[in-house]
């Protein structure tokens, strides 16, 4: 790989909906004058000096955010990259999927049947081997055509930004996020303290299942089976047993600890029951108006200054700044409110220079409130 010349062509299969965690079970490369490589990282400590090889390089990944925490996992990280996929939202394609711009750009119909495997599988089959070579066969080629395309619509500088942040994070931890359980698929049917302290049970005490069979939780016990337990409440094992998703035979031998999860849940003193977490930042946007119509109002005028800015710049309105720097902006503007301290709060926030750019005087001018009209 040292030797090759030019960029180098990187992607990774995981195992997602399969396994729990969300680790790398192949990584390809590709790289002029060295050829196609498909990696099995299992057997290896790391990939540190694949790593160092590649130093130098430029690598070309579709959707990198994806794949770079679980290369960082193996000891690799890009100094300098090229996303396919961002590149071509940037570009203004409607389709950015790796499949729809090799067809579009380069006239190749590229494989994606296995696109959902469970990449674990070992042996691998061939079938599986060559549609991961074929995701890095072309990567390169895409790179150039998108790069050319940014270069044409003046969007070049905009996409080293981009990409120099995608760089930055790329060994950053995920966050981690405060109360997981509540994001349980179905949880806004379950009313109450005490049975949402069952939904925590349970999804604990499947955690803790999937970790040690490293299995995806969802696979351990679906989401709707919690929900529909901890409405239900049973508290022996016919009943249990007899609530949708607890029928397989998989499921019925971990009876015990379902029965259990909700045993301790039930024991709870209420001081000890889930209790809703202040939210940091705005609320949600459908609240705004009946919290605070003003809010709503100036939150109505920054979008339709993103939404036609994008609109003029051939962008999608999300990939020009994130909504959420959007909200934050509105529900809090600084006290004083010029083009600079609209930008420097934005920075704050994460937003790139050149979206600050592009937006800032802009936002400035839609963000102070109209005077009260005078009756």
């Amino acid at each position: 790989m040292a030797a090759g010349t030019g960029p180098v062509a990187v992607d990774a299969e995981r195992a997602s909906g399969y396994r729990y965690t969300q680790r790398a079970y192949l990584v390809q490369l590709r790289r002029a004058g060295a050829g196609t490589v498909l990696l099995d990282p299992l057997p290896l400590d790391d990939l540190r000096t694949l790593d160092t090889a590649l130093a130098e390089a430029e690598w070309v990944l579709h959707a990198a955010s994806q794949d770079l925490p679980c290369l960082a996992e193996l000891g690799m990280k890009p100094r300098r990259l090229f996303d396919t996929e961002l590149a071509a939202r940037l570009a203004g394609f409607e389709r950015v999927g790796l499949a729809a711009l090799t067809e579009q750009l380069l006239g190749f119909s590229l494989e994606k049947h296995h696109s959902a495997a469970d990449w674990s599988t070992r042996p691998l089959p061939e079938s599986w081997l060559t549609y991961a070579a074929l995701d890095v066969e072309l990567l390169t080629d895409l790179r150039d055509l998108l790069a050319a395309e940014l270069e044409r619509q003046g969007k070049s500088a905009w996409a080293a930004e981009e990409f120099a942040a995608l760089v930055a994070g790329a060994d950053r931890p995920p966050k981690v996020r405060p109360d997981p359980w509540r994001r349980t698929s179905g949880i806004h049917r379950v009313r109450g303290a005490r049975a949402q302290s069952r939904v925590r049970a349970l999804w604990y005490a499947r955690d803790g299942v999937a970790a040690r069979r490293d299995s995806a939780p969802g696979r351990v016990l679906p989401d709707s089976a919690i929900v529909a337990a901890a409405e239900a409440d049973p508290k022996d094992e016919r009943t249990l047993l007899g609530i949708p998703g607890f029928g397989g035979r998989s499921v019925r031998r971990l009876a015990r600890i379902w029965l259990d999860a909700l045993d301790q849940a039930r024991a709870l003193p209420d001081d000890a029951l889930p209790v809703n977490q202040p939210v940091e930042g705005p609320p949600p946007p459908h609240r705004w108006a009946e919290r605070d119509p003003i809010a709503a109002a100036r939150l109505a005028r920054c979008r339709a200054i993103v939404v036609g800015t994008a609109e003029q710049h051939t962008l999608p309105p999300e990939n020009l700044i994130s909504p959420d720097f959007i909200r934050r902006l509105a529900w809090s503007p600084p006290d004083e409110v010029t083009g600079q301290t609209v930008g420097d709060t934005l920075r704050g926030f994460g937003a790139r220079n050149w979206q600050v750019g592009l937006l800032a005087d802009q936002l400035a001018e839609a963000l102070p409130d109209p005077a009260p009209a005078v009756g």
